[in-house]
């Protein structure tokens, strides 16, 4: 069994969780009441898209229920252990510090970063992790924050949304920022929480819940911010910069060649000495994870970046067992979002072993400097 390496997989710890139950605009976690007098309490729900919080939908099905998976780094090792995992690099999930008054940005990325850091050197060689970043303070208190962290050494990289300061990854304040990440050569993993309009999947949307923000939003999402970022010749000032994006960067790898295509013939003569194309910026700065659950996606995203530079993820505790795969209880519970990427990883390359042994684990620890314990 080759070693398996989880990049992307999320953890809201306890500090997170009371910030956001003690909120009552999106983001927040609310409690809904019993359906009867008699009836226990049900499930806290996560409300963190704008349009679960819809007052047509009932306060108990706003959402999406939350359990110990999402804030206990002891239920994250059981998914480990039942999924033989030999390594995770948790991460803040979305909607991250976006939300946060510039005032008190900062104060709370260090406490969660600290934390985040703790909970990995309780276990070390098991668990390593992606800071989060104040991105609406000061640009200099963000700045400081990237440099401290190089002093943490199970922080291995930062989780960053589309957003940026709040006009995108393409805004020209944000080149501090590009240029801290550089000098420190931290990974910036790039994924998405805002999707897309709501009125573009049309007044049909609920009927399929979260299918169409999640399955299209987010990776069009991640996919608009890449090119803009490129498009802002960012790639260009910052030659060096390490940028891991989600869902194996969602449609970048089908839509590159169309980009290079508009952009000769949009930008005919201004291409200009030193100015790098999208395939060199692909092949050369980017990494892609692996969760797009099909052999397809997989093989697309090796044929862009390479075979070096795919890494395996699940997204845990997302996407949890439904129907017959959450039947049996316990451990005994199936995530497909694990057997679906593996699967496809071996679809794709099971005749060259090395290959698939690079994208489960191998490329992740090179990439990361991971020192994997195999023995826990």
């Amino acid at each position: 069994m080759p070693t398996l390496v989880d990049i992307h997989t999320h953890i809201y710890p306890p500090s997170y969780i009371s910030l956001l139950s003690n909120r009552t605009t999106t983001p927040y976690i609310a409690q809904p009441p019993p359906s009867t007098s008699t009836s226990p309490l049900p499930p806290p729900r996560l409300i963190i898209l704008p349009s679960d919080n819809d007052n047509a939908i009932p306060p108990s099905a706003r959402g999406r229920p939350i359990d110990a998976s999402y804030s206990s780094i002891d239920a994250k090792l059981s998914f480990m252990r039942q999924h033989s995992i030999s390594c995770s690099v948790i991460s803040l999930a979305n909607p991250w510090l976006d939300f946060l008054p510039p005032s008190s940005a900062a104060e709370t990325a260090r406490a969660i970063n600290d934390d985040m850091s703790a909970l990995c050197k309780t276990h070390p060689g098991k668990l390593y992790a992606f800071a989060t970043l104040p991105v609406s303070a000061p640009v200099k208190e963000i700045v400081a924050e990237i440099h401290r962290l190089t002093n943490m050494p199970y922080i291995k990289g930062l989780i960053l949304g589309t957003t940026g300061l709040g006009s995108g990854l393409d805004d020209p304040k944000m080149d501090p920022v590009w240029a801290a990440l550089q000098e420190t050569g931290l990974v910036t993993f790039i994924h998405p929480h805002y999707g897309l309009p709501s009125e573009v999947f049309g007044p049909r949307q609920l009927e399929s819940g979260h299918v169409l923000p999640l399955a299209l939003g987010f990776p069009l999402e991640t996919t608009i911010a890449f090119v803009r970022m490129f498009l802002a010749g960012v790639f260009d000032r910052f030659g060096q910069l390490k940028i891991l994006l989600a869902h194996a960067g969602g449609a970048v790898p089908f839509l590159a060649g169309r980009v290079e295509s508009c952009v000769r013939h949009e930008r005919i003569g201004e291409q200009g000495k030193g100015k790098r194309g999208i395939w060199e910026v692909l092949k050369e700065n980017v990494w892609l994870d692996g969760v797009v659950y099909s052999k397809v996606g997989v093989e697309a995203a090796v044929e862009v970046v390479g075979t070096e530079r795919v890494l395996w993820g699940t997204d845990h505790p997302f996407f949890p067992p439904v129907g017959k795969e959450a039947e049996g209880g316990g451990e005994a519970k199936e995530w497909l979002s694990v057997s679906m990427n593996v699967e496809a990883v071996r679809e794709a390359f099971g005749a060259d072993q090395k290959v698939v042994e690079g994208v489960l684990g191998r490329n992740a620890i090179e990439l990361l400097g991971l020192h994997v314990n195999e023995n826990e």
